[in-house]
């Protein structure tokens, strides 16, 4: 199995009146392709901290951030943004959809940026709607679409590039119980179907049972990821 995400020993620290807050205490965390891990932890934990760093949105204090195996520390701003363009897909937990595309155009636009062909691109964008199960709204503008539609043009869109890494946060904070089951069991589904790895963020543990691997964290540590157990599955979350 390829590792399509290893933090090493990653420390992030912010200014906090005369002294420091350490945001990320010496993390390591490493996600194989095809893997799918959640990582829990109550808020202000660290939980997005750890997802702006593995996002290359923010650089480390110390330590190493390797995407598909490419060192994000030796690049430029520049650099940092291709490899998020190209490696990465991040999934939040509002999809910000443009208000005046439509579902198909909300994933053309981003391989447009890439210089991708625009008949090329809207090739793939149906495929991927049709995977999510949009096929019937790719001519939906957001305001035409439910939550968790919504959320399904969110993960399309977030593998257009075809990314080594999916970066989840909080996918299912603003649905009910049946779209999240629904939106969790998409994600696992284009984890195994597209080969990357995940990382979801999540307060409800209720989903550790659809993924392979769980780690908690805790005022900025992170415990080490652990199989999904039958104990892991009923809820009961590593501690740092």
């Amino acid at each position: 199995m390829n590792t399509a995400l290893n933090l090493v020993n990653v420390t992030l620290e912010y200014p906090d009146g005369g002294g420091t807050l350490k945001a990320l205490d010496d993390v390591n965390l490493k996600v194989g392709s095809g893997e799918f891990l959640t990582l829990v932890g109550p808020s202000g934990s660290g939980k997005s901290s750890l997802l702006a760093v593995a996002a290359t949105l923010v650089r480390p204090t110390a330590g190493l951030v390797l995407v598909d195996g490419i060192d994000a520390g030796g690049l430029s701003e520049n650099g940092r943004t291709t490899l998020r363009r190209d490696k990465i897909g991040i999934i939040f937990q509002q999809p910000n959809l443009l208000p005046s595309l439509t579902a198909l155009e909300q994933l053309v636009i981003g391989e447009h940026l890439r210089g991708k062909p625009a008949r090329e691109a809207a090739r793939r964008a149906a495929a991927l709607l049709d995977l999510v199960g949009l096929a019937p709204a790719a001519g939906k503008r957001p305001h035409q679409l439910s939550g968790g539609q919504r959320q399904r043009v969110n993960i399309a869109r977030a593998l257009m590039g075809d990314p080594a890494v999916l970066l989840v946060d909080e996918p299912t904070a603003a649905l009910d119980q049946e779209r999240s089951e629904a939106i969790v069991r998409l994600l696992r589904r284009v984890t195994d179907e597209f080969s990357v790895g995940t990382v979801m963020v999540t307060h409800d543990t209720g989903f550790v049972p659809l993924t392979d691997m769980v780690a908690g964290m805790l005022d900025g540590r992170l415990s080490a990821a652990q199989p999904v157990s039958p104990a892991l599955a009923s809820g009961q979350a590593p501690q740092p």
